[in-house]
Formats: structure tokens, C-alpha cells, sequence
């Protein structure tokens, strides 16, 4: 089958590749009909996630059931589903808790309670490095698709791929950021990053009953796209944090946000004071965007950390923390916790997820769309392929 193929930093290539076969009883063949780039797929095309082999990309796909282990209870050759982007197995204590991301069983060579920088991860991802399980992603003709008796959702045809394809990974963590902040009505959200994983948590914040939504980055076309598709109010980042908290406060009676949602993670837009920060302090990116974050979101307030943050940082705001009493939450988004809910507010008209999509491109021309999303050109903010193309 052709893949998306990673060879090593900036290097995704169209491959061919073996075709994925059945391990498990459990297991499914899926036919990808759809897949999508993640903005975190661009933290190991860049180098900032090591994979030292090569390996097949992606965890946002859609498909066809082709072929089922004989342990699959409900579902079967030519059922349509959306996959969710953790590998969980459904039965352990974290899975039981709602936490997938946590699975004890998905990632049994790198799993364990200390969460450390190379050793001892949580749960397994679809094609997102061997530390998470080195399983094969979906940016592909087929892909394998373990525990399916836990994760793939029936779809219903009467709604294209682009309606549906979302709600793989983006939707439900977006959603999981507006979740995280306890958003029951009337708050003010503020959000960090209007790429896709930001424009989803402001279409959640709306759904959870926000009173206001605001949306931030350094690029105007990407505030732009935020705009016309959540009707969120925009800060343009451009004379540095300070700047952009005093903009939140205004809009808040000086307090600050109720919640603020970090979609960027450690690999923020960054000057040379910056890169020379994170090298003096051995540190891999930087926390500015989580430390603006602390800085905007008011006393007693939420911050919830959907960017990946694959290192520790000496220079966190604990003080600050502190004295705010700010709640702090992070990590993998329980993608199975929230899914049937929110394919329900697709079914029901009640949000729209294909309006973000900026770029469809055939999986032939994969090294272009990550150049493109990752160099953010031609006004890309989210691109979907077509493996059959």
C-alpha cells in the first residue's frame, strides 16, 4: 500500500509499504478514506518528538471496516467508523476511569507510573513514535487498528468524511480543554492558538455556554479563519504577552479570563532571546504560551494545557501558581469519554466541523502539505488527504 512515511526530521515521504495485517483478535483492517496532518504530527516531522526509524504517520483517519478479528463483537466488513486517536483497551483501571490516554496495556516497552522524558509514557498513539507504542498510523490506504471492540464508532452515511473526520482527535480535545475548564455558562474563554485544535475549543466553548470567546495568535490569516468560522473576539500577538494579557484583562473588568487554554505547546513562534533562552536552560522550545497563559487567566482561574509539552521546564511560574490559586490541567484529551456526544452535535447540526479545512490534497503529495502546514503558507490552517490519490 502507499504511506506518509517518516524518514527523519523534514523528511515525510510517499512510500510503499507492506499492508497491515491482523496481530490480535481484536484487531481491524481499516480502508483510510480520509485521513488529516495534526499540528502534533509536525512535533516529530520537526525533530522535537525523536522517531529513529522510519514510520507511518497520523492518528486522524476515517474509513471502511475491510477485514475483523474473530473476537470483534460489533462490527463487521463494510461499516463506516471514525477512529479515536489514543490506543486504548478498554478494561484497564484507566480506561475504566475515563482516561485512555493512560492505557495500562496499549504501550507495554515504554509504559509507566513516572511519565519521564524518554522512559515510562502513558498510553499508545496512532503513528506517533515508538515511546508510544510504535504502532503505525493513518496516513495510509489501511491501517490496523487494535482494541476495536473499544474505540471505532459507527458513522452514519447521510454525513460526508469532512463532517465526520474530526471528531477523531481535534473535536474531542478541544472540547477536553473547555471540559477541563468546568465551563457550565457565561464564562470567558480565552484561547492560545487558532490552529485547528484552538478553533475546535472555541466552537466547544460556544457549545458549553460561554459568554465570550477569545482567540489568540501571531499570524492575522489565522485570526482571520477564527473568526469567520467561531465568531470569536481575536488578539493579534505581535508586541509580546504582556501585551496581549492586558487585552484579556480589558476585556474582563481587569480579573482576567476565567479559563485559558493553551493549544500551542512547546513549540511556539520564537525570537533569538527566546532559542537562547531554551539552550542556556538545556530546554527543548519553550513555555511562553503556558506562561501567558498563568499571566491571563484570572485568580481561582482554570488553564488547561492541550500543547504538548514533551520536556521539563526549571523556570515554570510556581510562584505564580501558587498565589493565584490557578487549577492547572493537561495531557492527552479522553478522546472515547467525549466522542458519542459529540458526534451527536454533528448529527444534530449544532456545530460544524469541515469549515476550518483550508487544503484537500492527495496523499501523493504529503511532503508538500507538511512543508505547508508547518511553514504555514497559503493560508493553511488544516489539510486533509486522500489516500487513494
Amino acid at each position: 500500500m502507499k504511506a506518509a512515511v517518516i524518514h527523519g526530521p523534514g523528511s515525510v515521504k510517499y512510500d510503499t509499504v507492506d499492508d497491515p495485517k491482523l496481530q490480535a483478535n481484536d484487531d481491524i483492517i481499516l480502508k483510510v478514506t480520509s485521513t488529516a496532518i495534526c499540528g502534533s504530527d509536525l512535533h516529530i516531522y520537526s525533530g522535537g518528538l525523536p522517531q529513529p526509524r522510519p514510520m507511518v504517520l497520523g492518528h486522524e483517519f476515517m474509513g471502511i471496516v475491510e477485514e475483523t478479528g474473530s473476537a470483534v463483537t460489533h462490527l463487521k466488513r463494510g461499516d463506516r467508523v471514525v477512529v479515536p486517536f489514543p490506543i486504548a483497551c478498554g478494561n484497564c483501571f484507566f480506561c475504566n476511569h475515563d482516561v485512555p490516554g493512560n492505557c495500562e496495556h496499549s504501550n507495554p516497552e515504554h509504559y509507566g507510573p513516572e511519565g519521564g522524558i524518554l522512559t515510562e509514557k502513558g498510553g499508545a498513539l496512532f503513528g506517533y513514535t515508538d515511546l508510544y507504542g510504535g504502532y503505525d498510523g493513518g496516513q495510509a490506504q489501511y491501517v490496523r487498528v487494535p482494541y476495536a471492540n473499544y474505540g471505532p464508532r459507527v458513522v452514519p452515511d447521510s454525513l460526508t468524511d469532512e463532517q465526520l473526520l474530526f471528531l477523531t482527535d481535534i473535536f474531542p480535545t478541544g472540547y477536553t480543554g473547555v471540559d477541563w475548564g468546568e465551563v457550565k455558562g457565561g464564562e470567558t474563554v480565552a484561547i492560545f492558538g487558532s490552529g485547528p485544535v484552538g478553533l475546535m475549543a472555541a466552537k466547544s466553548a460556544w457549545l458549553r455556554g460561554a459568554a465570550q470567546v477569545i482567540v489568540v495568535d501571531t499570524l492575522q490569516y489565522r485570526l482571520d479563519k477564527a473568526k469567520a468560522t467561531t465568531g470569536c473576539t481575536t488578539i493579534l500577538w505581535e508586541d509580546g504577552a504582556k501585551d496581549v494579557v492586558e487585552q484579556i484583562r480589558a476585556l474582563t473588568q481587569g480579573r482576567g479570563a476565567d479559563v485559558c487554554i493553551d493549544a500551542v505547546g512547546f513549540e511556539p513562534e520564537r525570537n533569538l532571546g527566546d532559542r537562547i533562552k531554551a539552550t542556556i536552560n538545556f530546554e527543548k522550545g519553550s513555555i511562553k504560551v503556558l506562561e501567558a497563559c498563568m499571566s491571563a487567566v484570572r485568580r481561582s482561574g482554570i488553564v488547561s494545557v492541550l500543547g504538548v509539552y514533551p520536556v521539563n521546564y526549571d523556570n515554570f511560574p510556581l510562584g505564580q501558581f501558587f498565589d493565584k490559586g490557578i487549577i492547572l490541567k493537561g495531557g492527552q484529551a479522553p478522546a472515547h469519554k467525549h466522542i458519542d456526544k459529540l458526534l451527536e452535535y454533528v448529527v444534530q447540526g449544532k456545530v460544524q466541523l469541515d469549515d476550518i479545512i483550508t487544503h484537500r490534497l492527495p496523499l501523493s503529495e504529503i511532503s508538500h502539505a507538511y512543508d505547508i502546514f508547518k511553514k504555514r503558507e497559503d493560508g493553511c490552517v488544516k489539510v486533509v488527504l486522500d489516500p487513494w490519490q
